[in-house]
């Protein structure tokens, strides 16, 4: 971007003179911003450039109307439908199909650690209600038998489900909707922005200044705090921790969101919170459930395995693992123990 002004600065020099380049580089550098409340979060999108007002109002639309689709609780929305469907096909969007797919390979090649059929024990343990409670062994049991992401039934843009089966595309759906965000950003001629879904942060190529932008990441026992920064370019950094939506019982149990679909109860495999960093946001989200539930070891297995993501692992004993490919662009401002892992 700075080369780009710099070639247009000496033309405008021989041609008519610097004044008229500050105005256009002026213009070409002004912040716009947009703020959302949707998919049940704060949203704040900034974008800069002299298209990016008229693309940051696209890029909204998008947002409510892809919430209007993966809403579990609206009416008539594509998950809303085929979970009222009772066992019978319904016809979905492309959108739903693409998050399903995903789903369903991330399911696959995790053995089943993300499970977007998970809903019903969701809603038994009230993280989709008020009403948060711990579920009787006997309830869990018999929730657990609806919970099965190979029973899905996937022809063209046709979806089946067993009856009382239900989904849930809590893991995945800020991801999905941030990657058609920076899409619809950049072919609208934005070439710097950041949107922050609730904490789901994904970057359309650097600062204006050509800098780097800088993310923190929660401290997962000082949640006000951060527990590091890194420095990104057209990419996405997504954390699941279980310090964000729980509750704890009379006896001062804690219980979080993220559940473990072999048990039917909150994951407890050793992580508080897992930070996936990558091109696509919708493999970052999906991603930082599924080793969230895998736990420490299977997720530094998962890692090593693949070659399209980096990510930060934080411990409930409060030690912090690291991939290899971002030890460079990663500042530590917590004192826990850190180390870096490697393929080798």
């Amino acid at each position: 971007m700075k080369k780009i002004y710099m070639i247009f600065f000496l033309s405008l020099i021989i041609l008519c003179g610097c004044a008229n380049f500050e105005k256009n580089s002026s213009k070409s550098q002004k912040e716009y911003t947009r703020d959302i409340f949707a998919m049940d979060t704060y949203m704040h999108l900034k974008a800069y450039g002299e298209h990016a007002d008229n693309a940051l109002g696209y890029a909204s639309e998008q947002i409510l109307s892809l919430e209007k689709l993966f809403s579990v609780t609206e009416a008539n929305s594509d998950i809303w439908t085929i979970n009222h469907a009772q066992g019978t096909p319904v016809t979905v969007s492309d959108d739903t199909i693409s998050l399903l797919e995903k789903a369903i390979e991330i399911g696959e090649k995790s053995n089943g650690a993300l499970d977007v059929t998970i809903y019903p024990l969701l809603t038994e343990w009230g993280f989709t209600t008020d009403k948060q409670q711990v579920p009787n062994h006997e309830i869990i049991a018999e929730k657990l038998q609806l919970v099965d992401y190979r029973k899905i039934s996937i022809s063209g843009n046709t979806v089946q489900l067993p009856r009382d089966m239900q989904l849930d595309f809590g893991a995945l759906a800020k991801g999905y909707t941030s990657d058609c965000v920076t899409d619809i950003l950049k072919k609208n001629g934005v070439k710097s922005a950041l949107v922050n879904l609730g904490g789901n942060v994904h970057a359309v190529g650097s600062k204006p200044d050509g800098s780097l932008w800088k993310v923190g990441v929660q401290n997962p026992f000082s949640p006000s705090e951060q527990v590091c920064v890194l420095e990104i370019t057209d990419k996405a950094v997504i954390t699941s921790g279980n310090y964000e939506r729980f509750f704890t019982d009379e006896n001062g149990e804690k219980y979080w969101h993220i559940l473990d679909s072999s048990d039917g109860y909150p994951a407890d495999n050793g992580l508080v919170s897992v930070t996936i960093i990558g091109d696509n946001g919708l493999l970052c989200d999906g991603l930082s459930t599924t080793l969230f539930v895998l736990g420490t070891k299977k997720a530094i297995e998962y890692w090593k395995n693949s070659s399209d993501f980096e990510m930060i692992l934080i411990t409930d004993d409060k030690k912090i693992y690291y991939s290899e490919g971002i030890a460079d662009s990663v500042q530590f401002t917590a004192s826990y123990e850190a180390e870096v892992i490697s393929r080798e």
